[in-house]
């Protein structure tokens, strides 16, 4: 099913890399100063859109949250200190989904793949190339561009044929990034995508030729 499609666009965090309990952390460590009940709230937001960058989701939790105002720049702050605990935390090869990277291995030459992803270009790219995993993709996008504009970019800079393409994610914003684009879309490591009634990969291995 997967092997039969000329390109390939790869959510990160909960498809490549089971990384999704440690942005929880991540989000509880710099918000240590903000009462329980509203880091609990913005947690919830967070595990609700998965695909949504680490920007909007702060950007989420004062103004929504917090009914305060925030400016770009003090966003960004926020946003670097929580890179600054990603990049310590997640540099661990064990954290990397071995049934879906053993898909990439084993396909990568020759199928065009790329990451699209919700989380900070600078510090994905930093996290594959020290993994050593970064040589499986022909390019690695991520925000604060958001998700439907990177998959946009891809497409149009590679004149990719949108139906020989499709997005593996584990979130209804990846869905939300496909269907925007026109591309196709596989679910995997998400039951309520498996709901949907839309391709859905419980595991890689019967994929690997």
């Amino acid at each position: 099913m997967l092997a039969d499609f000329k390109v390939i666009l790869w959510d990160f965090d909960g498809v490549l890399m089971d990384s999704n309990a440690v942005r929880d952390l991540g989000f509880e460590k710099v918000l240590a100063e903000f009462p329980p009940e509203q880091v609990a709230a913005l947690l919830d937001y967070h595990r609700k859109n998965g695909g949504l960058s680490r920007y909007v989701k702060f950007r989420y939790f004062f103004q929504t949250i917090r009914n305060e105002p925030i400016k770009a720049s003090e966003i960004m702050v926020w946003a670097g200190k929580f890179s600054e605990i990603m990049r310590q935390l997640l540099v661990n090869p064990d954290l990397l989904i071995e049934d879906s990277m053993a898909f990439v291995r084993a396909h990568y030459h020759e199928i065009p793949m790329h990451i699209v992803s919700g989380s900070d270009q600078e510090e994905l790219r930093f996290l594959c190339q020290e993994m050593g995993i970064d040589q499986y993709f022909v390019s690695i996008q991520g925000s604060p561009t958001p998700k439907i504009e990177l998959v946009t970019g891809v497409l149009t800079q590679n004149a990719y044929s949108k139906e020989n393409t499709v997005l593996v994610g584990d979130s209804l914003n990846d869905l939300d990034a496909a269907l925007n684009n026109g591309i196709n879309f596989i679910g995997y490591n998400n039951l309520e995508l498996k709901n949907t009634g839309l391709q859905y990969i419980v595991n890689f291995k019967n994929t690997i030729s």
